[in-house]
């Protein structure tokens, strides 16, 4: 039986006791009194109760003793009693029995809730894969399964297809888009001889390439076990309830004993009496409040963290958080916008953007996209391109206005003369890791412009606001060290690992940990090995779905500056709730030397009912500590640099 039905069956069960307890002042009782409450406990303990006991006595016959010793130990003692008590004629609390199991099923229905919203991280890597293919076998192409394809078949791609698998270009070229693997944001030309990635998406042109790598050595499939293996590596949280309940248990049963020997042995008292004593110190030390110091604060604290458009999605991400030293990002849609922008213009902006547009309307290439994007914003006039002419490699070419005008690289500029200006401001440009392109009308350059993914507004601030809480940055891309390094520069990056792939980027993470816990921010598939493998995955809103189901945070605004508030109010969560289990521990320390009747003799007593309520009290002081979670201050983000 599942823990939450578990749960409902426990609360269901034991709100007819709840009722009596507050209409009895009121002159109201439960139908068949005692026996009812009997009956009702008895369903608690066999069906809801039950796993808490085999566990108990799993951990007892090992020499254990956990949470659920705790639990098994409280809720036994009480209906053991209670039952006594019936018998005997003496008040009963089976309640308490019936509202131990209950609490601390609640509490595990949160874990088991959050453990189910946990990463379906690969499956989802596994629907990138392309369904079929068209193959060509004996001269013909058909489409096949792409679970039929085998190393050696020559697979025909069409515009705007995935590739299925693994392999190297034999005839045709395109521009395929590589950013779920590589995290190169620019669309990576391919010709005969390159080789191409399954579920990378192939851009305009036809090309067929040989698979070389099918099945479980595809990259995909690699990535795919990496997730699995970062997943499971990771260790379950170490409760600190579980800890600490190694010595609280065995002491707890300890003192109980001793109570009833001293009041039954040397004070001579009745066996009921000292009982009802020995009962009310186990009673008080009962874990109600333990069961709800963690997924209360959990709950107070992720609530918070919604709000602010933060999700934070398990516990040990909380635990992790508190040790992280070092911050790792993604670099392109992350750090970057994750599209190429113009960054650059030099010379009359507007004569240089109508006619790099005019001539650039036409055609599908990244940069072209960049050109067009920019002239609309700035609402730059287009004029018609005639006796167009693409030079390959170069750029392309037309008369725009009588005018022969060109748009393309350096290549193009064997016949143009080039100031030394120009040439200065283009080196510079090119210094930053900006690919310039050239405008020119007749024999002369008009002007430049640089394109670059650039990076987002927030990045800077996000940076700066990590770095003046002492934490180490660090940015790891597949992209080339050139362009790396200058985006690093701009945003203030300490440290920069360039032209990694995927497969590398979980074991670059790894070394990181040997010096301290990590936090790896990023959003794309190529991502997603990373994310699982750091101690704290943080993945942008805008990312794919696999980064997001790999991070263990979700920034939901996708604004970079939120990573230092989201590591931030996971702290405070996680120390929020070593504050209640502590507080939980204290109270019910406090109340056993009552509760064994030390201060009996000045007339100060607690009875296994006034126990309860002390354990209810217990429980309330705990989910207020959370609640004024709520009140604990969040340092503001930077303004945008």
């Amino acid at each position: 039986m599942t823990i939450t039905k578990r749960f409902w069956i426990s609360l269901v069960f034991s709100l007819p006791m709840l009722a009596e307890m507050i209409l009895k002042p009121f002159g109201w009782m439960m139908p068949g009194g005692e026996w009812t409450m009997f009956a009702l406990t008895t369903v608690v303990m066999v069906v809801a109760a039950g796993p808490f006991l085999k566990s108990a006595w799993a951990s007892f016959k090992k020499h254990h003793s956990n949470m659920d010793t705790l639990v098994a130990i409280g809720t036994m003692t009480a209906y053991v009693y209670s039952i006594y008590a019936m018998a005997t004629h003496q008040p009963v609390f089976f309640e308490s029995a019936a509202f131990v199991t209950t609490f601390v099923l609640l509490g595990q229905v949160f874990e088991e809730r959050m453990r189910n919203n946990a990463s379906n991280a690969v499956e989802k890597l596994v629907n990138l894969q392309a369904k079929d293919a068209e193959v060509v076998r004996d001269g013909k192409v058909v489409k096949v399964p792409v679970s039929e394809i085998v190393v050696g078949d020559v697979i025909k791609v069409r515009p705007g297809e995935k590739i299925a698998v693994d392999g190297q270009i034999v005839e045709g070229s395109s521009t395929i888009d590589e950013s779920m693997i590589t995290g190169e944001s620019m669309p990576v030309t391919k010709k005969a001889g390159d080789s191409v990635v399954g579920a990378t998406v192939n851009g305009t042109g036809t090309f067929t390439f040989k698979a070389s790598k099918v099945g479980g050595d595809t990259m995909l499939s690699q990535i795919v076990e990496l997730v699995k293996k970062a997943q499971n590596s990771h260790a379950p949280i170490q409760g600190l309830t579980d800890k600490v309940s190694e010595i609280f248990v065995p002491l707890v049963l300890m003192i109980a004993i001793l109570t009833f020997l001293v009041w039954y042995v040397f004070i001579g008292a009745s066996v009921a009496s000292s009982l009802i004593f020995a009962v009310s110190v186990v009673v008080i030390a009962c874990p109600c409040a333990l069961g709800l110091a963690t997924p209360t604060a959990l709950m107070v604290g992720t609530g918070r963290s919604a709000r602010m458009g933060i999700l934070i999605k398990n516990g040990e991400v909380l635990e992790a958080v508190n040790d992280v030293s070092t911050v790792i990002f993604d670099k392109t849609g992350t750090i970057t916008v994750g599209k190429p922008q113009v960054t650059d213009i030099v010379g009359d902006s507007d004569q240089v953007l109508a006619v790099a547009a005019s001539l650039e309307q036409s055609s599908e290439h990244p940069l072209a996209t960049a050109i067009l994007k920019k002239a609309k914003a700035a609402k730059v006039t287009f004029g018609d391109a005639k006796d167009f002419e693409a030079i390959e490699g170069k750029g392309v070419s037309a008369t725009i206005a009588g005018k022969q005008s060109f748009v393309g690289n350096d290549k193009l500029l064997d016949d143009v003369t080039v100031s030394s200006e120009m040439k200065a401001k283009m080196a510079a440009l090119q210094a930053e890791a900006k690919t310039v392109v050239f405008v020119g009308q007749g024999d002369q350059i008009i002007g430049l412009i640089a394109i670059q993914d650039a990076p987002k507004p927030t990045s800077k601030a996000a940076i700066s606001a990590l770095k003046a809480k002492g934490l180490k940055t660090v940015m790891l891309t597949g992209d080339n060290q050139a362009v790396a390094q200058a985006i690093a520069d701009q945003v203030g990056i300490d440290q920069v690992v360039a032209d990694v792939l995927p497969a590398d980027k979980a074991d670059q993470i790894k070394q990181f940990q040997q010096s301290g816990k990590v936090a790896f921010v990023g959003d794309g598939i190529n991502d997603a090995p990373a994310l699982s493998t750091a101690d704290v995955g943080i993945a942008m809103g805008s990312g794919t779905d696999i980064a997001i189901e790999s991070g263990g945070i979700v920034l939901v605004k996708n604004d970079l500056r939120d990573v230092s508030k989201a590591l931030e109010l996971s702290k405070k969560t996680f120390n929020r709730i070593k504050l209640n289990l502590f507080w939980a521990f204290v109270y019910n320390v406090l109340g056993i030397p009552v509760a064994a009747g030390v201060f009996y003799f000045i007339g100060l007593t607690l009875s296994p009912e006034l126990a309860g309520l002390a354990m209810a009290l217990s429980s309330l002081s705990v989910v207020t500590s959370s609640v004024l979670l709520n009140r604990t201050k969040i340092t503001a983000s930077a303004e945008i640099a």
